[in-house]
């Protein structure tokens, strides 16, 4: 046997054979179809201002979508990401109005709080092996009570408003909640193209991404050859924090104003569309791109279903339906992809 033949990775498995295997292929059929079908029947939706508003929902879901699918392909999950959001924009907005700091001093504190719950979010995990499962629904619960706890105490409401006011607030808005000049795109999407841009060369092109597929796919198996696995999975717990800070302050700056309640159950929103987009639950495979186009899904039907003047309920069971036909799908194409290696 030649070496060629014994190298599968010189192996010519065909153009078609590796469309096949990428894990985006699922999503990237499904926002063709979902386009199709709403664009067939509303106008308003495929018109440019229609894109701008099915795309800015998809641009924050995407940007926390797209930390998430790192953390899976790492094999974690994070409930507490949904909440995260809320507490940081509770932050931003609480230290801007109620202490006078200003608006970019606020968001850099929101950042250290972020980062610190993820660190150690990541240090509980590969420290005391519990499932991440468990470590973040207790964090999710822990900022659930603080952010109202707190909030209330502050304000005997259970909202924080006024960050209009604040100094700092025109510049930062302009950079983080603004739209593209008079285009009416919000900003969010570039920060969502710079994250997917990002997050695919991480994947892809450095010793990071290997690093994150190896621990996810089989940990034991990548400490053996010298992966540091906790150093991985603790900044992929940060990565998603850091996400979190950046929607949430984004969020705040957009609404001058931040409930208690911000981003709870969005967790869930962010895993399905991950999943959509190719990520595994067992981990070790997974796209970026594949989750942003998930993203971009949930935009098109979130909006879509307005356009065309359904009963907004019917959007829980497109989520629902759309989680069971990705994890269908993914399961095909792995399984596929698995002989392909053969």
């Amino acid at each position: 046997m030649s070496s060629a033949a014994a190298d599968e990775r010189l192996a010519d498995v065909g153009r078609l054979r590796r469309l096949l295997i990428r894990p985006e292929l699922g999503a990237v059929v499904g926002a063709v179809v979902v386009f199709a079908f709403f664009a067939g029947q509303s106008e308003v939706f495929r018109s440019v201002a229609g894109i701008a508003n099915w795309l800015d929902p998809a641009a924050t879901l995407g940007i926390m979508a797209v930390a998430i699918a790192l953390l899976m392909i790492g094999g974690e999950f994070d409930l507490s990401a949904g909440v995260l959001t809320g507490t940081t924009g509770l932050v931003l907005v609480t230290l801007a109005t109620r202490f006078g700091l200003n608006v970019w001093l606020a968001m850099l504190a929101g950042l250290a709080v972020a980062l610190a719950v993820g660190f150690a979010n990541g240090l509980i995990v590969t420290r005391t092996r519990l499932p991440s499962f468990i470590v973040t629904l207790g964090t999710f619960l822990m900022l659930q009570g603080l952010n109202l706890g707190v909030t209330k105490a502050l304000t005997g409401t259970v909202q924080v408003a006024g960050l209009r006011r604040a100094e700092g607030y025109e510049s930062a808005r302009a950079v983080f909640g603004g739209t593209i000049g008079d285009s009416g795109f919000r900003v969010a999407i570039l920060w969502w193209v710079l994250a997917t841009v990002v997050a695919t060369w991480v994947l892809m092109r450095s010793r990071a991404g290997n690093w994150i597929f190896a621990v996810g796919g089989n940990e034991q198996a990548a400490r053996a050859v010298g992966v540091p696995a906790a150093r991985t999975k603790i900044a992929l717990f940060m990565t998603t924090a850091f996400a979190a800070w950046l929607v949430g302050s984004i969020l705040a700056l957009r609404y001058t104003s931040v409930q208690a309640s911000s981003g709870i159950g969005q967790e869930f929103i962010y895993i399905i569309a991950a999943v959509i987009g190719g990520c595994l639950l067992t981990g070790g495979y997974g796209s970026a791109i594949g989750a942003s186009i998930g993203a971009v899904i949930f935009g098109m039907a979130d909006k879509g279903i307005v356009f065309l003047g359904w009963d907004a309920d019917w959007f829980k069971f497109f989520l629902g339906a759309m989680l069971l036909l990705a994890t269908l799908a993914n399961r095909l194409v792995r399984r596929y992809a698995e002989e392909v290696k053969r």
